[in-house]
């Protein structure tokens, strides 16, 4: 997958901030891109993890309030025609990238396992794009995660 803030901005980002981890997550995010964590271990915790959804703004809003029931999160093509949903590991992290993006100025906290219900498959996933720390999951690995949401909320279901 083509590094997503190519796509935004025409270039790559310059890295002149160093990434100091904001929660837990970006600890762990940290830890897996320098090799100390297990990506299946890192997979299976981050299924329950909080991420920030940047969605489109309402034409006629109003400050702070989403009347629709249904926002369309943000979602870009690739030069080879893939769909990427576009995530953050806190809204803090979101704010550089969506400023090049007219509309999408508000977003949501979702759990990861309740993103993955609602996107389907046939699309890949970009976490923090534009950072030095992130992940990029490509579209059979988005369904890998998919099913292994869905095998675990069977699994409390019979639990229960």
């Amino acid at each position: 997958m083509r590094f997503i803030y190519d796509l935004i901005t025409g270039k790559l980002p310059t890295m002149t901030e160093t990434f100091t981890p904001h929660n837990e997550l970006e600890t762990r995010l940290v830890s897996l891109q320098e090799g100390r964590l297990d990506g299946k271990a890192f997979m299976q915790t981050l299924l329950d993890e909080q991420l920030f959804m940047p969605v489109e703004d309402e034409k006629e809003e109003i400050q702070g309030f989403q009347k629709s029931t249904r926002a369309k999160p943000l979602t870009l093509e690739t030069e080879d025609g893939a769909r990427v949903l576009i995530l953050f590991t806190s809204p803090e992290r979101a704010k550089s990238f969506v400023a090049n993006i007219p509309g999408y100025n508000g977003g949501l906290l979702a759990e990861v396992s309740w993103i993955l219900q609602r996107i389907g498959s046939g699309i890949g996933i970009a976490i923090n794009p534009g950072h030095e720390v992130g992940l990029d999951l490509e579209e059979d690995m988005v369904e890998q995660l998919i099913h292994m949401n869905a095998a675990r909320s069977t699994d409390n279901q019979s639990s229960a």
